[in-house]
């Protein structure tokens, strides 16, 4: 079974709630509509009903739920939940009420905090800040999680390699220039990504352009601490490097460049040494070898929400709504 369809069956098995902020952009209505109509996810649209409709004519979204900042009945709790949160940031009722009334994201991430929706996606006409910064602000980072990260799940067609041709690809999409450290937690939250939405043994590999010291450079011995340091924080996963990305995934030159390494020539989750190496090689991928790519997709936020890409189309939200819900599920 391909790697969506997989995902849409377990979305549909304990069905979440999805809020879907951007609800007068015809791609999300497009999207709403289908998970529906499949019944994947149950939909929350923000804001004023008749200009939803009307943005959405001739979609059938009579299952969706529509919710208007304007008449919501529990706004006040919203805004005090808002001010406990950033009162010594300066928020006051005042400031609250305005955010949550006029910015859809910062409604739809406390619908979240407030259990009133299990996840979020968005950014189809916003940037990754505008949607990360009320997550960070309102539900903060997970229990134990150092940082917030993002990954790809690439699907790559006819591929023995990875975990039949699945990898994760992080990071891809947020994290500029890693430290050490930052890329010790990359490497352990996708491990648990990997874990939770492909459900095979997670082989981590930490890329470079050096295989076991077959170069000398600063970026190298950052990716080598970085090895270092996420083997002793999860040592419940098989993570090694600093590798090349062929000695990573083809078992012949996993041997031949690093013998002994369990986990040489067979890794399905790459972790780039940067923002840079990461997105350029995740649309390489894409493009050249026609893999599905799905993400970016955010780690270590309390509770999931998911930043698309501006050029989404409506079956790229779908996947990244059923996504989020097994996310919930996994969180729960």
């Amino acid at each position: 079974m391909k790697f969506i369809d997989a995902i849409k069956e377990r979305a549909k098995q304990n069905k979440q709630t999805i809020v879907l902020p951007e609800s007068l952009e015809r791609r999300t209505l497009d999207a709403a509509c289908t998970l529906l109509s499949e019944e994947l996810v149950d939909v929350v649209l923000v804001g004023e009903r008749e200009a939803i409709l009307k943005a959405g004519e001739g979609l059938d979204l009579g299952k969706a739920k529509i919710v208007d900042p304007a008449t919501f009945e529990g706004m006040d709790q919203y805004v005090a939940e808002l001010v406990k949160l950033r009162e010594k940031k300066g928020m006051t009722p005042e400031s609250a009420r305005k955010i949550l009334s006029t910015d859809p994201l910062f409604f739809g991430v406390m619908m979240v905090k407030q259990g009133d929706a299990d996840g979020m996606v968005a950014g189809a006409v916003n940037s990754t800040a505008n949607v990360l910064r009320p997550s960070l602000q309102i539900l903060k980072t997970a229990p134990g999680t150092k940082l917030v990260s993002s990954f790809f799940v690439m699907v790559v067609p006819d591929c023995t390699y990875g975990s039949n041709g699945t990898f994760i690809f992080s990071d891809a999409g947020l994290v500029q220039n890693p430290s050490a450290e930052e890329l010790a937690s990359i490497a352990g939250s996708s491990a648990k990504s990997f874990k939770a939405l492909v459900g095979d043994e997670p082989i981590v590999g930490m890329l470079s352009h050096s295989t076991k010291g077959s170069a000398t450079h600063p970026d190298v011995d950052k990716v080598v601490e970085a090895t270092k340091l996420a083997q002793e924080q999860y040592p419940e996963f098989k993570i090694d490097g600093e590798f090349q990305l062929d000695a990573a995934i083809v078992p012949s030159v996993g041997q031949s460049k690093a013998p002994g390494s369990p986990v040489a020539g067979n890794v399905n989750v790459l972790i780039f040494p940067d923002l840079d190496a990461g997105n350029i090689g995740y649309k390489l991928v894409q493009r050249l070898a026609k893999a599905e790519a799905y993400g970016p997709i955010t780690q270590g936020i309390a509770k999931p929400v998911n930043d698309l890409s501006r050029g989404c189309t409506a079956e790229d939200i779908v996947g990244v709504a059923v996504i989020t819900a097994v996310q919930a599920q996994n969180m729960k």
